[in-house]
């Protein structure tokens, strides 16, 4: 890999009249993250100018978002990402739950501090100027990065901790939101497995049904997210891709950002568990539901 040669066809494809996009995908996809941040110091100490602002000037729409979106150091995106959900019109709680509770206690740790580097201000802060109530408690536990990582299992405490779950919400009139917040955020991964299985037994039913009858709108998403990223992350990425290109219309936000930001963590995981869940590979989804050079560099970043 020359940095140096990359960054000189990258200008060529942008130079003069018209630009060569199918170049520049075939550039940028065969290249991996930190190859891209290599060639982007030498397009600037080579050519004397600046990478993102030439894509940016030349590509337009989703495809340009998508580009630049791969230019981006990981957890840069994601702070963008956060940003652009909060202070963007309206609030995009959907791309708040989705970085909150899939990322790692480290990954996090590194949006926070990048997040505040860049505007100054905390993810907290925006969080809570930006939500309400018992959803907003439940992104600001997630945002703290705290999660117990370890692999220890406690059987009396997972039972104890399903016993609790369950009073809190199916047992009594009303629900204790803040019980299933303080187990479902804080608990490690394992223990959480334990519980859900302990969970049923006791409820007879599974966790997800109860949450989604005991809970609405934004802070029922948000449980479930946090359940089925616990359960198996690659099928929660999988669902939220099928979701993003199902029925009339594309979410296009959610589309680019799981592309973009899974494509060098689990997008195997996620085409395997896409296929089992859909019985359709998410390449032909991909190829039925976007058109021209997004189509062409999300089929890329998707590969199969």
């Amino acid at each position: 890999f020359s940095a140096e040669q990359e960054a000189q066809a990258l200008r060529k494809a942008m130079k003069g009249f018209g630009t060569d996009e199918d170049a520049i995908i075939e550039i940028l996809t065969k290249l991996n993250i930190s190859q891209r941040q290599q060639v982007l110091i030498t397009y600037k100490s080579s050519i004397g100018r600046d990478l993102i602002d030439d894509l940016k000037s030349e590509l337009s729409g989703n495809f340009e978002r998508v580009i630049i979106g791969m230019m981006t150091p990981t957890t840069m995106y994601d702070v963008h990402e956060l940003r652009r959900a909060l202070k963007g019109a309206g609030t995009d709680e959907g791309c708040l739950i989705e970085i909150l509770a899939s990322r790692t206690n480290e990954e996090i740790r590194r949006i926070n501090e990048n997040y505040k580097l860049q505007y100054g201000r905390t993810l907290e802060e925006d969080i809570v100027s930006d939500t309400t109530s018992m959803f907003r408690r439940v992104l600001v536990s997630l945002a703290t990065g705290n999660r117990d990582e370890g692999m220890y299992v406690d059987d009396a405490l997972a039972q104890q901790d399903a016993q609790c779950l369950y009073e809190a919400g199916e047992k009594k009139w009303g629900t204790d939101e803040v019980q299933f917040m303080a187990i479902l955020c804080t608990r490690n991964r394992c223990h959480l497995l334990r519980v859900f299985d302990a969970y049923r037994g006791i409820a007879d039913k599974d966790i997800t049904d109860s949450i989604k009858s005991e809970m609405s709108g934004d802070l029922e998403d948000a449980l479930l997210a946090v359940v089925k990223c616990v359960r198996n992350k690659p099928a929660y990425f999988a669902e939220r891709l099928y979701k993003s290109m199902k029925g009339l219309g594309t979410d296009d936000n959610t589309l680019i950002r799981v592309m973009v930001s899974r494509s060098e963590i689990d997008m195997l995981d996620i085409r395997r568990e896409f296929l089992t869940m859909y019985g359709k590979s998410l390449y032909s989804f991909i190829k039925g539901d976007c058109s021209g050079d997004y189509r062409k560099v999300l089929l890329r970043l998707c590969g199969g």
